[in-house]
């Protein structure tokens, strides 16, 4: 996919902002897999995601990060919980966050969708602990 003049400051905006809280390693293995069939979308959330919504002054990158972490498990989608969870290593969200905002899904949008993200936040943190020896979270 790769930067290319015809796209916007808030493309490129989105793509540093992406890269700050995704990293450098998923965002360019997002962009290495990509297709023409896919590059749209990956441009789309690139500059409205993350250029429109997450670059956005007024909260930090640890409160959108609580925030999309409750929706995403709110919502029942697994892959970009795990992913978000991971993201907390970059965004400065703590594991008491993350609790926190699973206590908030159980009450508001059921204890299912809340069980279903613990089990999920449970098993990247035991694959980040592996990784990089990080029990503080976040």
């Amino acid at each position: 996919m790769g930067e290319q003049p015809r796209h916007s400051n808030r493309y490129r905006e989105g793509l540093a902002v992406r890269r700050s809280v995704l990293g450098d390693r998923h965002v360019d293995n997002a962009e290495r897999i990509s297709t023409d069939f896919d590059r749209p979308f990956q441009e789309l959330i690139t500059e409205a995601a993350w250029g429109s919504v997450w670059s956005r002054p007024g909260w930090t990158k640890r409160e959108r990060s609580i925030v999309t972490l409750a929706l995403l498990a709110a919502l029942g989608h697994d892959e970009e919980v795990a992913m978000h969870v991971r993201a907390t290593a970059n965004t400065g969200a703590s594991r008491e966050d993350i609790c926190e905002a699973f206590l908030h899904v159980a009450v508001y949008a059921g204890v299912p969708a809340a069980n279903r993200a613990i089990k999920i936040a449970k098993q990247v943190f035991v694959e980040m602990d592996a990784t990089d020896g990080n029990h503080d979270g976040g």
